[in-house]
């Protein structure tokens, strides 16, 4: 099961996609954290997320780039458990991680070789989209947490409007693999997409609905 939880900054969109993974049966919950701290603003985000997660038996996994290359057997050595099925992931965030590869790219000119067709960052969306997609194929229940960064209608400079187009169709390629959408919009879980059988599309609801219960 694949959920994309989207929405705009502080939209409370964090505490609602780790909420289903708590809800999870799942036995072996991870956290692919893919923000690289610059800064104090930086860190003390990243500090907010790790005690928002403290205690609630995350195994964290730092992968700022190249997602799909994660092995979670290396972080389950000893525990006498390996398979997909026990596992629920959380990946936050699409954001950041578009962000660490597209600049990646930019400075050290390591741009994906391939017979894809299209422009760079329409070549750029599918290699990470794959590579979110790789994971999935990894765990049992998986969310991701992604970000609302082209409603504000401001035109910025080429550099920034490129990465809002990658965000762009990512959020496409994503949505359009996701078994359900959920947007959360001040805190309220609205259903975009749903899994047959759920709620109508725009209706908001609780984390027990979403999950189908």
């Amino acid at each position: 099961m694949i959920t994309l939880v989207t929405g705009g900054s502080g939209s409370g969109k964090s505490e609602y996609a780790e909420g289903l993974i708590l809800d999870s049966s799942c036995s072996r919950r991870f956290y692919v954290a893919t923000m690289i701290a610059y800064g104090k603003e930086g860190r003390d985000k990243v500090e907010r997320h790790r005690m928002l997660r403290q205690g609630k038996g995350f195994i964290t996994i730092e992968k700022p780039r190249d997602v799909g290359r994660v092995m979670f057997e290396e972080h389950e050595a000893g525990s006498g458990a390996s398979s997909r099925a026990g596992r629920a992931l959380l990946l936050e965030c699409v954001s950041n991680l578009a962000a660490n590869e597209m600049f990646k790219e930019e400075e050290t000119g390591e741009a994906e070789a391939g017979e894809q067709q299209g422009s760079p960052i329409q070549c750029l969306s599918h290699k990470i989209a794959g590579d979110i997609i790789s994971l999935a194929g990894q765990v049992r229940d998986m969310v991701i947490v992604t970000n609302e960064v082209d409603r504000d209608g401001i035109c910025y400079g080429p550099e920034t409007m490129e990465y809002i187009r990658l965000m762009g169709f990512l959020n496409q390629k994503l949505a359009s693999a996701a078994d359900r959408v959920v947007e959360v919009v001040h805190g309220i879980p609205v259903l975009w997409k749903p899994v047959s059988g759920q709620a109508v599309v725009g209706a908001d609801l609780t984390r027990r609905e979403c999950q189908g219960e």
